[in-house]
């Protein structure tokens, strides 16, 4: 039997959110194996819902794109069987006009989205229809916007990853906006602020401190203690405000957005990305 190890078990906790043991479990009638382990726990109705916008799928595109007066942006994700035909002329332009029509009419949610009308027909029947036209099976997959006084997106080279964010003000030079559109999307942080990390989140974190300190050999006494540092430094590494700025990390990103104003901070952000 493959070695289990505990940062194994945490980074399947992480990914999946399921309990100590069930991951400890899930990775042994894996033998290991990562991918496996994931699929048991799903199966076994273990996994619990992360509160990540980022999400995994197959191939395809991920865009995303602001409003003209630059205060609401939208994400798609069009899915395609293969790489080849995510980077085929017609499919992007498909995706690109969904987006479009997502921009003006602002829809709810994905349901909504799909049942706007876009060439004659709803969304949703123009991605069957163009399953005749490219010859694979596609799939309108996510939607999501945000609405903010500034809002800001990046689509990483090669349409894999993209990011959302917005900003309590405006004003500030574009690049101060690209920065932090780029940072979510290098660094990949679960949300804007500790405040902002769910109980659930937190108590797993402190949890896995723990189990950590104790393998370890680390007295009881001190495990509350100790985990208790280990969450102090996951805020740091996975908190986006108090992240280190990839551009000069002698300084987290709150305090570079305060050097530009006072007042200037992200209300939330969106990162989808394709499997990168």
């Amino acid at each position: 039997m493959a070695a289990i190890s505990a940062a194994d078990v945490a980074k399947l906790r992480r990914v999946t959110l399921a309990g100590m043991m069930d991951c400890k479990k899930a990775l042994e009638e894996s033998e290991g194996n990562f991918e496996k382990a994931i699929e048991i726990i799903r199966k076994k109705g273990q996994a619990v819902a992360n509160k990540r916008a980022d999400k995994e799928a197959s191939e395809g595109v991920v865009l995303s794109k602001v409003s003209s007066n630059g205060k609401t942006g939208a994400m798609i994700v069009l899915n395609s069987e293969t790489d080849f035909v995510a980077k085929n002329a017609d499919f992007l332009a498909l995706a690109n006009k969904i987006l479009d029509v997502a921009l003006a009419n602002n829809p709810a949610n994905l349901e909504e989205l799909k049942s706007l009308l876009m060439d004659g027909g709803k969304v949703g029947d123009k991605v069957i229809e163009y399953v005749g036209i490219i010859g694979e099976k596609l799939d309108l997959s996510y939607f999501g916007k945000i609405e903010a006084a500034h809002v800001q997106a990046y689509i990483h080279p090669g349409n894999r990853l993209a990011t959302l964010v917005g900003f309590t003000k405006s004003g500030a030079d574009v690049q101060v906006y690209k920065d932090i559109a780029m940072q979510i999307a290098a660094m990949n942080p679960v949300a804007v602020d500790k405040d902002f990390v769910s109980e659930t989140v937190i108590t797993q974190e402190i949890e896995i401190g723990k189990e950590q300190a104790r393998r370890d050999g680390k007295p009881e006494e001190m495990l509350e203690k100790i985990a208790q540092g280990k969450l102090a430094k996951f805020f740091r590494e996975n908190t986006l405000l108090n992240q280190d700025f990839v551009k000069d990390n002698k300084i987290t990103i709150r305090q570079y957005l305060q050097s530009v104003n006072k007042e200037l901070t992200v209300t939330e952000f969106k990162r989808f990305s394709l499997n990168l």
